[in-house]
């Protein structure tokens, strides 16, 4: 999918990418791993996953992507360009939470892991992913989604209703 030609959504960039309802990580550095590790494009690159760990691990040593309210947006600061050829997002949830350095001091228990390959498409996804997660009934049904279909229709509906309009191509 190419987000500086056309529309996107964020369901077809976690489609690109995968859901785990059962993160099992007990640290920061953990769940990272646990995240990086649902990206298809990178399963078979043991390079390319150890290049994007380092990079999440150096964003997080910068400020935490924890935004609060539960929440985690891990993401590395620039764009990696080689690594994917399209934008990819994964979600993963902790069902007890750990501590991520959210301001908030709450312990964050959904993690949305972003990455594109421009940094024009990176701005574009994380603007997007914020809003919609600046839902609370949204953070509250993906709490307690039991499977990872409904984690994805969860979202679907969330930016349905929050009534995106594609993103004009002159924009992205």
């Amino acid at each position: 999918m190419n987000l500086e030609s056309s529309p996107f959504f964020l369901t077809d960039l976690l489609r690109n990418g995968g859901i785990k309802l059962r993160l099992t990580g007990t640290r920061r550095d953990d769940v990272l791993e646990e995240l990086v590790g649902l990206i298809p494009e990178l399963s078979g690159n043991a390079e390319a996953r150890s290049t994007l760990l380092r990079a999440l691990k150096e964003r997080e040593q910068l400020h935490s992507t924890s935004i609060g309210d539960g929440v985690a947006i891990p993401h590395a600061r620039n764009a990696l360009v080689g690594l994917v050829q399209r934008p990819v997002m994964v979600f993963g949830r902790h069902q007890e939470g750990i501590n991520f350095g959210a301001l908030d001091g709450d312990s964050t228990k959904l993690f949305f892991l972003i990455i594109s390959p421009t940094v024009t498409q990176h701005l574009a996804v994380l603007a997007r992913l914020s809003r919609l997660l600046r839902n609370p009934i949204l953070r509250k049904h993906l709490l307690i989604a039991d499977k990872n279909e409904k984690a994805l229709s969860l979202i679907q509906e969330a930016e349905a209703n929050a009534q995106f309009r594609p993103a004009p191509t002159h924009s992205i």
